[in-house]
């Protein structure tokens, strides 16, 4: 069912969202504690705002009930902003992250290491490539890989 209700969200609502000039980084339909929750990852060059959000939950609410996506099962809509922490996910957000500073953790360690930090230079179906601040360019396969994340300098 949850693919099917990304799907339709990918064919009838990710245009209208793009249109309005935002990135669609996931659609995710999932069970919360609240329930069933459908959320909409946006963003854009200078950054998500509430008002934003608003905007987006405005412009598609209505053609959600429209076209149906649940098939009448009652969810939870949620727009939110892929926020600065987020896990580098897809190409999307490898995009986003390009050469910049992230974070991988590994499930086990390799060579006694767990956590390794370097500039993100790729990223497929397979896994992540980084350049560490030593020059060493690193691959890790994505089933090595608990999470990839930005690095967040303040």
């Amino acid at each position: 069912m949850a693919s099917k209700v990304i799907d339709r969200c990918n064919e009838h609502i990710v245009p209208i969202i793009e249109n309005l000039g935002y990135d669609v980084l996931e659609v995710e339909y999932a069970k919360k504690v609240d329930g069933m929750n459908l959320t909409f990852y946006i963003d854009k060059t200078d950054g998500i705002t509430i008002d934003d959000c608003e905007k987006v939950n405005n412009a598609i609410t209505d053609i959600l009930d429209e076209i149906n996506v649940s098939d009448d099962a009652p969810y939870i809509l949620n727009v939110s902003s892929a926020g600065l922490d987020r896990p580098i996910k897809n190409h999307k957000d490898f995009i986003r992250n390009k050469n910049k500073q992230v974070e991988i953790k590994l499930y086990v360690p390799e060579n006694k290491q767990k956590v390794f930090v370097g500039a993100l230079v790729g990223f497929d179906e397979n896994g992540y490539t980084i350049k560490t601040a030593t020059g060493d360019e690193l691959t890790f396969s994505k089933t090595q890989v608990a999470i990839c994340s930005p690095v967040i300098e303040f």
